[in-house]
């Protein structure tokens, strides 16, 4: 029996702190759970923001490593490009820097935007950028409430989600029916949450808007099924894993038109979009769509009908683990040294 090739996965220490989950996290690990499934020997470590250097000193000569790309800035990254087979997992730009992108033998992005970006921003060859996008697990239908009012927002509430925009906005819909919840952690920015309840309290919403802090598990599926549109007001989305998990819901979602998020949202097969697309960091558009949201009964219909749709169309986390599992075969028997 041949014997399974071996990964060494490193990854962010708190990889499953449930009091911090993110699309990073969730990413990395479901990657290595997939890569097991498919017969790979997969080394996880876990390590601090300062710890890459000494992880990948105590490897040995030739392994084959997939790095999270938070870690990569470290110097150690580039002096053990020599003696180790390097794979760089990016989920953000500005986790990557030229150094450690060209000592990386494969560079696997989460969206074609960001293969895109990575390729505009960096002088790398080609075929050495690699998208392997987040997949999305089954989920129960979100049935829907007749007045769509029911709102839910899946972020960390910190500046780049767009909280503020997007309680700027509820407030110029106060004269609707709705109530909004916003799933996420509260710790990331404690003085941008403490201003954005001071700004919902300004206009009027302290008690429509709740703040639920982060939520995992069963706990995050009745929050979706409860609700009849994701609401994401980012400023930068690398992917937007919420999107298609709420697309997973037959749920449609109103976002702004940021990274890989019209990726994520994608088209039906007849060529609409399952949700609307606005301008990032413009509370007037986003009212206006939440306006239009919660007046038009047709549109709710329409946009539900193309959600469901584009459910069916969903890819899950086994394609994105051979799509890293086909990135790693490449490099497993490639001369070090």
């Amino acid at each position: 029996m041949t014997a399974a090739a071996t990964v060494h996965v490193v990854v962010p220490r708190g990889i499953d702190d449930p009091n911090r989950p993110s699309g990073g996290n969730t990413y990395d690990r479901r990657v290595c759970d997939q890569l097991s499934r498919i017969g790979w020997d997969v080394r996880l470590h876990a390590v601090a923001p300062d710890g890459l250097a000494p992880a990948l000193a105590g490897l040995p000569d030739g392994a084959l490593v997939l790095i999270d790309g938070l870690l990569g800035r470290d110097a150690g990254f580039a002096s053990h490009a020599h003696r180790l087979r390097l794979a760089l997992l990016v989920h953000m730009a500005p986790a990557a820097d030229d150094e450690t992108l060209s000592a990386a033998r494969a560079v696997i992005t989460t969206s074609a935007w960001m293969r895109r970006q990575l390729l505009e921003l960096f002088p790398l060859p080609p075929d050495r950028v690699h998208v392997a996008e987040p997949g999305v697990d089954a989920a129960y239908l979100a049935p829907g409430t007749a007045d769509g009012g029911r709102l839910l927002c899946v972020a960390a509430v910190a500046p780049l989600k767009g909280h503020d925009v997007l309680v700027a906005a509820l407030t110029e819909v106060a004269d609707r029916s709705w109530r909004c919840t916003c799933v996420g952690s509260l710790e990331v920015d404690a003085d941008f949450v403490a201003r954005l309840r001071a700004q919902a309290g300004a206009g009027g919403l302290a008690d429509r808007v709740d703040f639920a802090g982060p939520l995992t598990g069963p706990a995050l599926d009745l929050a979706y099924v409860s609700a009849d549109v994701l609401v994401l007001a980012s400023t930068s989305e690398s992917y937007g894993m919420v999107v298609t998990e709420a697309l997973a819901r037959g749920m449609p979602v109103i976002a702004s038109a940021v990274g890989g998020v019209p990726d994520a949202l994608g088209w039906t097969q007849a060529g609409g979009r399952p949700g609307l697309l606005l301008p990032p960091g413009d509370p007037l558009a986003l009212s206006e769509a939440l306006r239009r949201w919660l007046d038009d009964v047709e549109l709710r219909a329409s946009l539900r009908s193309a959600a469901l749709e584009r459910r069916r169309t969903l890819k899950g986390w086994e394609s994105t683990g051979y799509s890293v599992a086909a990135v790693l075969d490449e490099l497993k028997n490639q001369r070090v040294g």
